[in-house]
Formats: C-alpha cells, structure tokens, sequence
C-alpha cells in the first residue's frame, strides 16, 4: 500500500491515479450489455432463462422455476434462529425510524392574484431492486432498499437476486419476508435489470430500478435509464478516514479492512497528519492483515487503491476529502464538527472514534447505498425521495389569467411561438390577440 505525501510536488498527479475508476474494460463490458439486454428486450422470458442458467450456474427448466413463492420467504424465517430474527428486526425498525423522518408532504399557497400554486408528492407506481448475491449474501441490502420504498408508498415492488444451484440464502429470504416484497426472482447480472427495465411474460416492467450491484448490473443501468428511471451507477465500495494522532491506530485499520475486503477494486484511504502516525498505521495494517478471514481480498485492494496520505493540517485535509468526494467518510479527530463544517463531499459521515461505518451498512439507520466514484459532488443516498415524484400544480384565477397572460404572451411573441401567445391571450377577451 502507498504512502502519499500532500508536500510532494507529483502529489496531485498522484492522487488523481490513486482515485481514478479503471475503464480499461468498459468497452467489452459494454458490448456484452448490450447484447444481453437486446435478447430480453426481443425474446422475453426465453431469453432470462437461458442466460440465468447460462451466466448463473443453475439449471431453471422453467421460467417459472425463477419466482420464489412467499411460503418460501416465510420458511427461511421460520428457519432463522431467535438472535437472527432479532437483529433483523432491530435493524429494519431502525431503518424505518430515519427514513419515515424523510417523508415530504404536498404543499400549496394562493398568490396576491389568487392563484393556487403547489407541488404533489406522490409515490412511484412500481419500483424494481436489485440486490446483489452469488458469491456473497447481503440481507442488509434488502432492508436498505425496500424499506424506504415503503415508507414513501411505492405499491409494488419487484427484487431480483443471484441464486447459487437454484438456492436463495435464508437470511435474504427472510429478510424480503420481513419487508414484504410482493414478488422476488432468482436472476442476477444485466438479464435482470433488462427484465425490470423492458419486461417479460413473467416479470412486469418497472417504473425505476434501484440498488447496487457489480460491473454488469452498473452498465446495464446506464444502457437502460430512459426506458426506466435509476437511482445511480454504483462503483466499488469506498471509505476515506481522517484521523489525528489520537486515533486509535488499530481502529483506523480495521475501518480500512472492512471496506477493503468488499473486492480487490474497493478503495481504503487514510488521511493522518504525521508521518509517525503513518508509520504506526502501516505498521499495524501488516500485523493485523494476516488475522482476516478475507485477508487475500483485503490485499489485492489496499495494494490496487489503498494508501495513506499525510497532510499538513486540517484544512487541507478537508480540500482532500472534498476532491475526493468519498462514499463513506470517517472522522476520527478532536472537534470532528469544526472540520465537518469544511466538508461537503461524501456520501455519508460517521463521526468520532465510535462511529464505525461498518455499523452503517447495517443498523444505524441510514441507507447504505451511496454513491461512489466522486458522485458525492452531485448526488445522494439512496432515500425515501427516490421513490416519490414531485408534480408541479397550477391553477389561476381569472385575474391571474388576464395579467399574467400578457406577460406570457410577450415573452412567446420573443421566442418566435405565436400559438403560445394566442392561448395565454384567448382567455383574456379584453386583450388585443
């Protein structure tokens, strides 16, 4: 893992590579998207059974086979033990508690015209998830992605997740029992979110698509938006933490390890303030690594995209963090809020010694899909507010009408659109149209 020095002269160039998303695949990637999503868009279901079974390792003999009932969800939490049961309830009534915090309300007011201007607030029709698995099982993004669509009063939702041998882990299974989802298939990759995005016989097409995934499902999100709405293009999962010499070094390791050990592109950075302290924390790094279970993991990333960066203050470890617009953020400093204040890129913070932003990926609250990649400059979690609509509402009086109308009208006449200026004048009879 590198050592960066914000003194040194190649420090910008430096951590422009460091922070940079390889494409170096994305022309191939692409191309296999497209074709996949062109075969479920013309053959429907025959096409999702044969490249689940083809690109899944299962053997679905019908198309069918692929939905899962909800006796099924129901078994897998019968089969949970107490303590599992618990802490997914623990984390779904957490999960719940923040989000219903975010429910917006439609609104109106009357102008000095008497006009009534406002805006509805509605939800999303039919929203389609995606949440990842095969090689792993993720029952937390289960609750961090249909929860808010709950709490925002999204009528339907449709998940899709991978199944190994044609077999759903039961803490997933469970957990879509817990947040009754109203349909669940067993189907990954990019013939999943083309299901969602253009339907089949089996599956119905969705107004929006949301929830993270790997290098195929990114890329068919991208081909499909338009056809359908989509939350975001997740990259590889990311922490940036800035810690003073206070910090204890160990904690600020296993921050690293754990999103390190997501994939070998995740990214772990650390911002420290002297080169004693990094010394410590490469040090510590090399001692704990060999202790994780996922250790081969952990050292393919922190060696692709891991580093720790020494700075000169904390200013200028807040210009960092902001260029580098991290998913998740930790602050492991004295005065943490002060520093928070000149920062304004990141996904989601965790703030003080105690706030591990492993906690958030499971039961703090908040959702823990964000985005990545420097999306931070311009986007946010995943929330409540991506499963509603806002629509505008105008209703004007016959004063407004007559005043406004010539207004509009003289300001259609400039762009050249006599029709427009014609129907803001015709309901005024006083005017010269």
């Amino acid at each position: 893992m590198r050592v960066l020095f914000s003194s040194a002269a190649s420090f910008d160039f430096d951590l422009s590579r460091l922070t940079e998303t390889d494409t170096s695949t994305a022309a191939s990637v692409s191309d296999a998207v497209s074709g996949i999503l062109s075969r479920i868009r013309l053959e429907g279901d025959s096409a999702l059974l044969d490249l689940t079974n083809a690109l899944e390792d299962n053997a679905f003999s019908e198309i069918d086979d692929l939905e899962l009932c909800n006796r099924d969800m129901e078994q897998a939490w019968e089969r949970l033990g107490d303590n599992d049961r618990k802490a997914l309830q623990v984390a779904a009534a957490r999960i719940t508690d923040f989000h219903q915090k975010q429910r917006q309300n439609s609104w109106s007011f009357q102008d000095d015209l008497g006009n009534v201007l406002g805006q509805r607030i509605s939800p999303i029709d039919r929203v389609g998830v995606y949440v990842p698995g095969g090689k792993a099982s993720y029952p937390s993004s289960v609750l961090m992605s249909i929860i808010p669509a709950r709490v925002a009063g999204v009528s339907e939702v449709v998940a899709f997740t991978p199944s190994i041998s044609g077999a759903i882990n039961d803490y997933v299974l469970a957990a879509f029992s817990l947040v009754g989802v109203d349909r669940v298939f067993m189907a990954g990759g990019a013939q999943a979110i083309g299901a969602m995005a253009y339907g089949t016989e089996l599956v119905p097409k969705v107004d929006k698509i949301v929830g993270p995934g790997g290098t195929f499902v990114a890329e068919a999100k991208r081909q499909v938006f338009g056809a359908v709405g989509i939350d975001m293009i997740a990259g590889p999962s990311e922490v940036l933490v800035i810690a003073d010499d206070q910090a204890p070094v160990e904690w600020v390791a296993l921050d690293m390890f754990a999103q390190a050990e997501h994939d070998p592109a995740a990214q772990s950075i650390a911002i420290v303030f002297s080169e004693n302290y990094a010394k410590d924390l490469e040090v510590t790094i090399n001692n704990l690594i060999e202790e994780m279970p996922r250790k081969k993991i952990i050292k393919e990333s922190l060696s692709n995209r891991g580093a720790i960066i020494c700075c000169a203050n904390r200013r200028e470890s807040a210009e960092i963090a902001n260029r580098i617009a991290p998913e998740h953020l930790g602050l492991m400093i004295d005065n943490p809020y002060e520093l928070l204040d000149q920062i304004k890129n990141f996904g989601a913070v965790f703030v003080g010694n105690y706030s591990s932003e492993a906690m958030g990926d499971y039961v703090t609250g908040p959702s823990h899909v964000l985005p990545t990649s420097g999306s931070a400059k311009y986007s946010s979690p995943l929330g409540v507010y991506d499963f509603v609509k806002r629509s505008s509402v105008v209703e004007l009086s016959e004063q407004g009408a007559k005043e406004l109308g010539v207004v509009a009208a003289t300001l259609a006449e400039n762009e050249g659109l006599y029709a427009h200026a014609k129907t803001a004048l015709v309901r005024n009879p006083g005017s010269n149209e």
